[in-house]
C-alpha cells in the first residue's frame, strides 16, 4: 500500500485534530448491539501488540516496587514484554526522579580516553530480564563528557534549587561531539550485554537510536541524526551482526512526518540497514497540563483523550512508510502509544488526568488495541508493538492520577487489568462484527473524538477456547449513561457445550480506585482499608461460570454493559 487515502487527505492539517477531545454532552448513546463472531475461520495470528512498556525513570527499574511490578506482569502474561527505558547513557549518580534518570555508563579520564561503568545498567537490565522480559535498548542520550562545548553557550540554565544543572535540564539532548567515541560506547555496550546475558537472550532484544529527535530531545539537525544512526548501526552490528535495529521514534505531529520521510530517504540512499520503523502517538495534551488551582478544583475545561487523533497519526506515519517500497512492509513499532501525556502529570496538576485512575483508561486501551490491529491490516500488517509509556512513580499519593500500573502502596490500578484481559486472548484472531462499532475509515478531524460504540476483538486458542473482548466506550471520560445490551452471536463452534466465564472491568468490577473512593479517598489508609482495596484490585467476574449448549455450532450470549466498561467472555469447550 503506497499511500493512505485517510492520511493524504489530511496531511499537513494536524490542527484539525484536537490535542484533547472536548466533552460532548449531546453525543448519542448506544442502547444495544449485535456482535457476530465466526469461530470457524481464523483470520490469522493475533499479534500481541500490547506486550510492550516503557518509561522515563530508568532508575526506578531496580527499586523494590519496580522489580515487583515487572515480576507481576511477567507472571500473568504468557508473552514476554519488551521494556524500553529512557536515559540509559545520561550521566548522573543513579538518582531517579519523574521524567529523569541516568545509566551513567560513559566516562573519560584526564587525557580524554573513554572508560565505562555498567553498574547501573546491569541493575536495570538484570531486573527486566530476571522478570522474564526483553529489552528494547533505547540508545540515548549524550553523556556529559560528550556534550559539545558550544552547547554551553546556547543552552544556559539559571541556578535554581529545582534544577541540578544545565546538563540535566537539556545538554544531554545535543548531538555527541565525537561520533567515533559514541560508536565506541555503543559497541562496548553491545559487547557487555552479550557477555552478561548470552547470545540467545540478546537475540530477542530490539535496538533503537534516541527518542523523538524531531522535537526537543534532539538539539541537532535532522541530517546529524541520520548520520549518527548510520554510525550507530555500524557499531552495534560490528558486535551483533544479527541485531534488530531501527528508528527514528518520531512524534505523531507534522514535524515527525517530515523527519521520518527524511530518515527513510537517508537509509535508502546510504544503504544503511533498517529492520523496523518506530514512531509515537499520544491521545491528548491537556491545556494547560498544570492548572495551579486549588486542590480538588474541577477542570477549567473538560477534556478527554482522543483515539481518533492517535489512529490518524499512526495512519499517516504508516503511509509515509508506504512511500518507500523497500520499507513499506517493515515492522512498525509504536513505542510510545498513550492516551495522555506527560506520564508524570497527575489529577492534582489537571483534573482531566483523573481518567488514569479509573475504569475509563483500561476500556480506552482495549478499544485502541483493536483499532490499531484493524489499521495495521489496512496497510501491510505492519504494527508489531504498541508500547504503553507507563510504569510507576516513587513517592506519589494514593491514586495520584499519573500514567502508571500501580499507585502508592503497590496498589494495582484498573489499567493493569486491561493487560490481564489481553493475556487471556488466544493466538488466532477471529472475525467479529458489531452493528454499533465505529469504523476506522473515518479519521477526519472530530471535535469530540470517537463517538460511543460497542465493539469487540475475538480470538481462539490452540485448545479451542474462544474469547471475545467486548466494550462500550466513547472518547468522553465525563459521559454517563445506563446499561446497554450487547448480544454476542457465536457461530462455527466446534464443541457441543461450553463453560462460559465473563471477566469485567467497570466502576463496580476489577476496580481498586472505586473501593478507595468508597472508603473516603484516604491518604493514610489503615490495614483494614488496604486489605479491602487490595482484595478488589485484580480481575473479577460477572456472576459465576455457566454451562451453555451450542446448537449446530451456534451460541448466543447476552451481557449488560455500563458506560464505560469492557468484558472478556471466555468459552471453554466441554
Amino acid at each position: 500500500m503506497a499511500t493512505s487515502k485517510r492520511s493524504t487527505e489530511h496531511a499537513g492539517h494536524n490542527d484539525a485534530h484536537p490535542r484533547a477531545a472536548l466533552s460532548d454532552p449531546d453525543a448519542p448513546h448506544v442502547g444495544a448491539a449485535e456482535v457476530r463472531i465466526d469461530a470457524s475461520t481464523p483470520l490469522g495470528d493475533l499479534t500481541p501488540i500490547w506486550a510492550s512498556m516503557g518509561y522515563d525513570e530508568i532508575n526506578y527499574t531496580y527499586r523494590p516496587d519496580g522489580k515487583r511490578l515487572l515480576r507481576e506482569i511477567g507472571e500473568f502474561s504468557p508473552r514476554s514484554f519488551h521494556v524500553r527505558p529512557h536515559y540509559m547513557f545520561c550521566s548522573g549518580s543513579g538518582w531517579g526522579q519523574p521524567h529523569w534518570g541516568n545509566g551513567n555508563v560513559y566516562h573519560e579520564d584526564a587525557d580524554g580516553n573513554p572508560f565505562y561503568d555498567f553498574t547501573l545498567l546491569d541493575e536495570t537490565y538484570d531486573a527486566i530480564v530476571g522478570a522474564g522480559h526483553h529489552v528494547l535498548v533505547e540508545l540515548g542520550f549524550t553523556p556529559k563528557d560528550l556534550v559539545p562545548e558550544t552547547a554551553y553557550d546556547v543552552f544556559t540554565t539559571i541556578p535554581s534549587p529545582t534544577v541540578y544543572s544545565a546538563y540535566e535540564n537539556g545538554l544531554w539532548s545535543f548531538p555527541p561531539k565525537d561520533y567515533g567515541k559514541w560508536a565506541g560506547l555503543c559497541a562496548a555496550t553491545a559487547e557487555h550485554v552479550l557477555e552478561r546475558y548470552g547470545a540467545d537472550e540478546v537475540a530477542t532484544w530490539v535496538w533503537e537510536l534516541w527518542n523523538e529527535p524531531d522535537i526537543f530531545y534532539w538539539r541537532g539537525t535532522p541530517q546529524q541524526y541520520y548520520d549518527l544512526y548510520t554510525v550507530t548501526v555500524e557499531a552495534i552490528r560490528g558486535v551483533l551482526p544479527e541485531a534488530r535495529i531501527g528508528g527514528p521514534s518520531v512524534t505523531g505531529g507534522d514535524k515527525g512526518v517530515e523527519f521520518l520521510r527524511g530518515f527513510l530517504a537517508h537509509c535508502a540512499k546510504t544503504a544503511t540497514p533498517l529492520d523496523y520503523v518506530s514512531f509515537h502517538t499520544k491521545g491528548s495534551a491537556f491545556t494547560p497540563w498544570r492548572t495551579y488551582g486549588p486542590v480538588g478544583a474541577p477542570a477549567p475545561v473538560k477534556e478527554s483523550p482522543s483515539s481518533v487523533k492517535m489512529l490518524f497519526e499512526v495512519d499517516r506515519l504508516l503511509a509515509v512508510m508506504g512511500e518507500f517500497p523497500e520499507y513499506a512492509a517493515l515492522p512498525a513499532i509504536v513505542d510510545e502509544c498513550d492516551a495522555g501525556v506527560p506520564a508524570h502529570h497527575s489529577a492534582y496538576d489537571n483534573p482531566n488526568f483523573q481518567f488514569q485512575n479509573n475504569e475509563y483508561y483500561p476500556v480506552f486501551q482495549a478499544k485502541l488495541m483493536k483499532k490499531l490491529l484493524d489499521l495495521s491490516a489496512s496497510h501491510s500488517g505492519n504494527i508489531e508493538q504498541a508500547t504503553t509509556w507507563s510504569f510507576y512513580f516513587e513517592g506519589e499519593r494514593y491514586f495520584e492520577g499519573t500514567r502508571s500500573w500501580i499507585t502508592q502502596g503497590g496498589i494495582e490500578k484498573p489499567f493493569m487489568n486491561a493487560y490481564r484481559l489481553f493475556a487471556k486472548l488466544g493466538e488466532r484472531r477471529l472475525g467479529a462484527e458489531s452493528d454499533a462499532a465505529w469504523p476506522i475509515d473515518d479519521l477526519s478531524g472530530r471535535e469530540h473524538g470517537m463517538p460511543e460504540e460497542i465493539d469487540a476483538l475475538a480470538s481462539i486458542g490452540a485448545d479451542g477456547t474462544v474469547t471475545a473482548l467486548v466494550w462500550r466506550h466513547s472518547d468522553d471520560q465525563y459521559a454517563e449513561d445506563g446499561a446497554a445490551t450487547a448480544t454476542l452471536g457465536f457461530t462455527g463452534l466446534a464443541a457441543s457445550s461450553y463453560a462460559v466465564t465473563e471477566y469485567r472491568i467497570d466502576a463496580e468490577h476489577s476496580n481498586s480506585h472505586t473501593v478507595w473512593r468508597e472508603l473516603g479517598s484516604p491518604q493514610e489508609p489503615d490495614a483494614e482499608a488496604l486489605e479491602r482495596i487490595h482484595a478488589r484490585q485484580g480481575l473479577e467476574t460477572v456472576g459465576g461460570q455457566r454451562l451453555l449448549d451450542a446448537t449446530e455450532g451456534s451460541l448466543r450470549y447476552e451481557t449488560s454493559l455500563p458506560l464505560p466498561s469492557v468484558s472478556l467472555v471466555v468459552l471453554e469447550p466441554r
